[in-house]
């Protein structure tokens, strides 16, 4: 067995690396030539790195020559324009599934990664489940949806479809602001805290995504990949809060100023070329009561439960960025 990884060198797909290394499974990694490679740097002399992008068909055939397995990791999160989604989520999977499917029967597998965001919002009394009609709320959950289609209907060997929730933990640069935040006495509240949330911790989706590979249960199948627990925005930011033995004070952010900050936001990243995940977009994402989903199936048929508590998921992260010198 051989793996191609794409998106090794963002923060899941350097975890996705982490587990496939520690398992000595033969990987291949595709990079961009200007892709920080910080994050993957100590595994770069034991795997195959070859170059090239989403964008590039032709070296996404070549970067798949030899391998059994693909992993699509890469994605877009945040982005200046909104065809910028489509054009990674929804073309960029449509040319790994066209160049998976011109290597013949060699590739066994192909492994997405999706989002909770493609299934669209949902709260604990009842929590988004596999069957479910999808309804995404912002550009970037259609955009994933429609990358969720590409495979479905054109993927020629076996896939696995997974839609991971929020993700935490060491390295992830998604929730340190809010770390930031607790070390300077400051609590936010957005729209009150009660935003209900599922959340997985990178470690336990990495883990996830290599059982995915060859699980003979999961071919065809879709799968949410969270932690059981459901916690609330609040509740998180007040372990963070305990846990970093720091006073604060709350900063309530109400539903209705997260509109024109999230403008705001916008026109600083429109000015500075630099993308941020608060826009117009994900202000959709952030008015909804809940992001939550049942993880349940994974469990039933795979006899995977995502098992990293918040309490040890915090204190991982939190150690690390400390460590690293993010705090």
């Amino acid at each position: 067995m051989k793996i191609l990884l794409t998106g090794a060198s963002g923060f899941v797909g350097s975890h996705i690396l982490d587990s496939l290394r520690v398992r000595g499974v033969a990987t291949a990694i595709i990079l961009r030539p200007d892709s920080n490679r910080r994050l993957i740097e100590s595994h770069l002399s034991h795997v195959t790195v070859r170059t090239g992008s989403l964008s590039d068909p032709e070296s996404l055939g070549a970067a798949m020559q030899d391998v059994t397995h693909v992993i699509h990791c890469a994605g877009c999160t945040k982005a200046l324009r909104v065809s910028e989604f489509y054009e990674v989520n929804q073309t960029g999977t449509r040319h790994v599934v066209e160049a998976v499917n011109r290597q013949g029967e060699r590739i066994q597998r192909l492994v997405h990664i999706s989002s909770l965001a493609a299934g669209g919002p949902a709260s604990q009394a009842k929590p988004a489940c596999e069957d479910d009609p999808p309804h995404p709320v912002s550009e970037y959950g259609r955009s994933k949806l429609a990358g969720e289609e590409e495979v479905r209907s054109a993927c020629k060997p076996d896939y696995v479809i997974l839609r991971p929730p929020a993700a935490y933990g060491p390295r992830d640069t998604g929730f340190l602001p809010l770390f930031k935040a607790v070390k300077k006495h400051v609590l936010p509240r957005f729209g009150g805290g009660r935003q209900q949330l599922s959340l997985v911790f990178a470690k336990d989706l990495a883990e996830a995504v290599v059982t995915c590979l060859t699980h003979p249960a999961a071919a065809g199948k879709t799968f949410y990949t969270a932690s059981p627990e459901v916690v609330t925005a609040l509740a998180l930011a007040d372990e963070i809060a305990h846990q970093m033995g720091m006073w604060t004070l709350p900063l309530p952010l109400p539903t209705a100023a997260l509109w024109p900050l999230c403008r705001l936001q916008e026109t600083v990243s429109r000015l500075t070329g630099k993308p941020n995940l608060l826009s117009r977009q994900k202000y959709a994402e952030l008015r909804a009561p809940g992001w939550v989903c049942d993880p349940s199936r994974l469990r039933r048929e795979l006899g995977f439960v995502c098992a990293v508590t918040l309490r040890n998921g915090i204190t991982e992260t939190l150690s690390w960025y400390q460590q690293q010198g993010w705090l």
